[in-house]
């Protein structure tokens, strides 16, 4: 193994301590975002979906709309393959990020369990 692999593979085991040292509760996404190796270009992506739709939500909340299922199915449809819906709206709510599309996000996702 050259001194190049050798020195990424420490690396990948440090990041692997530290996701453990990390309290899981403090920053859930950016835990969630190295447990699943997300590069730079897919969380900027990733935040380029939220501020989107963040905006179409304001729009629609000025509007008077209640129901965003439809943000929420556009979300869903442009989310990286390698998240999921759900663990990725609660870790993004619980973090404080895009807060009220995720808080409205998350009521959709707690009533389609009902």
């Amino acid at each position: 193994m050259n001194s190049l692999e050798k020195r990424l593979e420490t690396l990948e085991y440090y990041q692997t301590l530290l996701l453990q040292m990390i309290e899981p509760n403090r920053f859930p996404f950016y835990r969630l975002v190295m447990e699943k190796r997300l590069t730079r270009e897919e969380i900027e992506e990733l935040y380029s979906l939220c501020n989107d739709l963040s905006f179409l939500h304001e729009e629609q909340k000025a509007q008077g709309l209640v129901i965003f299922t439809n943000l929420l199915t556009q979300f869903a449809g442009q989310l990286n393959a390698k998240l999921e819906i759900d663990e990725t709206v609660y870790a993004m709510s619980k973090q404080g990020l895009y807060s009220s599309l995720m808080k409205d996000f998350l009521f959709i996702i707690k009533e389609s369990l009902r």
